[in-house]
Protein backbone atom coordinates (compact mmCIF):
# COMPACT_ATOMS: atom_id res chain seq x y z
CA UNK A 1 0.00 0.00 0.00
CA UNK A 2 1.38 3.41 -0.91
CA UNK A 3 2.23 6.05 1.65
CA UNK A 4 -0.47 8.46 0.49
CA UNK A 5 -3.17 5.80 0.64
CA UNK A 6 -2.15 4.53 4.05
CA UNK A 7 -2.10 8.04 5.53
CA UNK A 8 -5.27 9.33 3.86
CA UNK A 9 -8.18 10.12 6.17
CA UNK A 10 -10.94 9.24 3.68
CA UNK A 11 -11.61 12.86 2.91
CA UNK A 12 -10.89 15.14 0.03
CA UNK A 13 -11.02 13.41 -3.31
CA UNK A 14 -10.09 10.31 -5.25
CA UNK A 15 -6.92 12.18 -6.23
CA UNK A 16 -5.65 11.85 -2.65
CA UNK A 17 -5.11 8.08 -2.99
CA UNK A 18 -2.28 5.90 -4.16
CA UNK A 19 -3.06 2.43 -5.54
CA UNK A 20 -0.90 -0.30 -6.98
CA UNK A 21 -0.65 -1.41 -10.57
CA UNK A 22 -0.42 -5.11 -11.44
CA UNK A 23 3.36 -5.05 -10.98
CA UNK A 24 3.05 -3.62 -7.46
CA UNK A 25 4.15 -0.10 -8.44
CA UNK A 26 2.48 2.81 -6.68
CA UNK A 27 0.18 4.89 -8.87
CA UNK A 28 -0.87 8.28 -7.53
CA UNK A 29 -4.45 8.91 -8.60
CA UNK A 30 -3.60 12.62 -8.68
CA UNK A 31 -2.18 11.84 -12.13
CA UNK A 32 -5.83 11.71 -13.28
CA UNK A 33 -6.66 15.28 -12.22
CA UNK A 34 -8.67 16.90 -15.01
CA UNK A 35 -10.01 13.51 -16.20
CA UNK A 36 -13.42 11.96 -15.66
CA UNK A 37 -13.01 8.55 -14.02
CA UNK A 38 -15.17 5.46 -14.09
CA UNK A 39 -13.91 3.15 -11.32
CA UNK A 40 -15.10 -0.45 -11.53
CA UNK A 41 -14.50 -3.64 -9.54
CA UNK A 42 -14.11 -6.38 -12.15
CA UNK A 43 -14.14 -10.19 -12.22
CA UNK A 44 -13.22 -12.33 -15.22
CA UNK A 45 -15.45 -15.29 -14.37
CA UNK A 46 -18.55 -13.29 -13.54
CA UNK A 47 -21.64 -13.67 -15.72
CA UNK A 48 -21.56 -9.88 -16.15
CA UNK A 49 -17.99 -9.87 -17.50
CA UNK A 50 -18.74 -10.17 -21.24
CA UNK A 51 -21.20 -7.30 -21.45
CA UNK A 52 -19.34 -5.06 -19.00
CA UNK A 53 -15.85 -5.52 -20.43
CA UNK A 54 -17.21 -5.06 -23.96
CA UNK A 55 -19.13 -1.89 -23.13
CA UNK A 56 -16.36 -0.46 -20.95
CA UNK A 57 -14.03 -0.90 -23.91
CA UNK A 58 -16.50 0.87 -26.18
CA UNK A 59 -16.79 3.82 -23.79
CA UNK A 60 -13.03 4.01 -23.40
CA UNK A 61 -12.44 3.98 -27.13
CA UNK A 62 -15.07 6.66 -27.72
CA UNK A 63 -14.18 9.06 -24.87
CA UNK A 64 -10.55 8.41 -23.96
CA UNK A 65 -9.27 11.26 -26.10
CA UNK A 66 -11.94 13.53 -24.60
CA UNK A 67 -10.75 12.89 -21.03
CA UNK A 68 -12.32 9.64 -19.78
CA UNK A 69 -10.26 7.11 -17.86
CA UNK A 70 -11.62 3.77 -16.75
CA UNK A 71 -9.86 2.27 -13.75
CA UNK A 72 -10.50 -1.45 -13.24
CA UNK A 73 -9.86 -3.13 -9.90
CA UNK A 74 -10.10 -6.93 -9.90
CA UNK A 75 -11.82 -8.34 -6.83
CA UNK A 76 -12.30 -11.96 -5.74
CA UNK A 77 -14.82 -11.31 -2.95
CA UNK A 78 -17.93 -12.38 -4.85
CA UNK A 79 -18.28 -16.15 -5.33
CA UNK A 80 -14.55 -16.45 -6.05
CA UNK A 81 -15.03 -15.13 -9.60
CA UNK A 82 -11.56 -13.55 -9.88
CA UNK A 83 -9.19 -16.23 -8.53
CA UNK A 84 -6.29 -15.72 -10.95
CA UNK A 85 -3.11 -13.73 -10.49
CA UNK A 86 -3.04 -10.07 -11.45
CA UNK A 87 -0.98 -10.90 -14.53
CA UNK A 88 -3.47 -13.52 -15.73
CA UNK A 89 -6.35 -11.12 -15.15
CA UNK A 90 -4.72 -8.48 -17.34
CA UNK A 91 -3.89 -11.09 -19.98
CA UNK A 92 -7.54 -12.24 -19.99
CA UNK A 93 -8.95 -8.71 -20.25
CA UNK A 94 -6.49 -7.63 -22.93
CA UNK A 95 -6.65 -10.78 -25.06
CA UNK A 96 -10.35 -11.53 -24.85
CA UNK A 97 -11.75 -7.99 -24.73
CA UNK A 98 -8.85 -5.90 -26.03
CA UNK A 99 -9.11 -3.83 -22.84
CA UNK A 100 -6.84 -0.81 -23.10
CA UNK A 101 -7.85 0.90 -19.86
CA UNK A 102 -5.69 0.47 -16.75
CA UNK A 103 -6.22 -2.64 -14.66
CA UNK A 104 -4.81 -2.45 -11.17
CA UNK A 105 -3.75 -4.93 -8.50
CA UNK A 106 -6.52 -7.12 -7.07
CA UNK A 107 -8.25 -5.55 -4.05
CA UNK A 108 -10.95 -6.19 -1.50
CA UNK A 109 -13.87 -3.79 -1.80
CA UNK A 110 -15.74 -4.83 1.37
CA UNK A 111 -14.75 -5.77 4.90
CA UNK A 112 -11.85 -4.88 7.16
CA UNK A 113 -9.29 -5.35 4.37
CA UNK A 114 -11.11 -3.18 1.84
CA UNK A 115 -8.82 -0.86 -0.07
CA UNK A 116 -8.93 2.68 1.32
CA UNK A 117 -9.97 3.94 -2.12
CA UNK A 118 -13.05 1.73 -1.97
CA UNK A 119 -13.81 2.77 1.60
CA UNK A 120 -13.75 6.35 0.34
CA UNK A 121 -15.89 5.63 -2.74
CA UNK A 122 -18.51 3.84 -0.64
CA UNK A 123 -18.56 6.57 1.99
CA UNK A 124 -19.19 9.16 -0.72
CA UNK A 125 -21.95 7.22 -2.50
CA UNK A 126 -23.76 4.52 -0.60
CA UNK A 127 -25.86 2.02 -2.50
CA UNK A 128 -28.99 -0.02 -2.03
CA UNK A 129 -27.15 -2.08 0.58
CA UNK A 130 -25.67 0.91 2.39
CA UNK A 131 -21.99 1.34 1.84
CA UNK A 132 -21.41 -2.32 1.00
CA UNK A 133 -20.56 -3.26 -2.60
CA UNK A 134 -23.20 -5.74 -3.77
CA UNK A 135 -21.35 -7.58 -6.55
CA UNK A 136 -18.78 -7.42 -9.34
CA UNK A 137 -18.96 -4.48 -11.75
CA UNK A 138 -20.24 -1.84 -9.35
CA UNK A 139 -19.30 1.45 -11.00
CA UNK A 140 -18.37 4.86 -9.53
CA UNK A 141 -18.33 7.96 -11.72
CA UNK A 142 -15.85 10.63 -10.61
CA UNK A 143 -15.62 14.19 -11.92
CA UNK A 144 -12.46 16.00 -13.06
CA UNK A 145 -11.80 17.27 -9.53
CA UNK A 146 -11.94 13.77 -8.02
CA UNK A 147 -15.41 14.02 -6.47
CA UNK A 148 -17.62 10.92 -6.59
CA UNK A 149 -20.70 11.93 -8.58
CA UNK A 150 -22.64 8.70 -8.87
CA UNK A 151 -22.69 4.99 -8.18
CA UNK A 152 -24.20 2.39 -10.50
CA UNK A 153 -25.33 -1.13 -9.69
CA UNK A 154 -23.52 -4.13 -11.19
CA UNK A 155 -26.35 -4.77 -13.64
CA UNK A 156 -26.35 -1.17 -14.88
CA UNK A 157 -25.00 -1.17 -18.42
CA UNK A 158 -21.80 0.86 -18.87
CA UNK A 159 -23.34 2.33 -22.03
CA UNK A 160 -26.25 3.46 -19.86
CA UNK A 161 -23.80 5.78 -18.10
CA UNK A 162 -22.74 7.46 -21.35
CA UNK A 163 -24.92 10.57 -20.95
CA UNK A 164 -23.60 11.15 -17.42
CA UNK A 165 -20.04 10.79 -18.70
CA UNK A 166 -20.71 13.21 -21.56
CA UNK A 167 -22.05 15.82 -19.12
CA UNK A 168 -18.92 15.61 -16.99
CA UNK A 169 -16.69 15.71 -20.06
CA UNK A 170 -18.73 18.63 -21.39
CA UNK A 171 -19.06 17.05 -24.85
Amino acid sequence: MGAAESSSKLGGSVHDFVVQDVRGNDVELSRYKGKVLLIVNVASRCGLANSNYTELGQLYEKYREKGLEILAFPCNQFAGQEPDSDEKIVEFACNRFQAEFPIFRKVDVNGNNAALLYKFLKSERGGLFGERIKWNFTKFLVDKEGHVMNRYAPTWSPLGIENDIKKLLEV
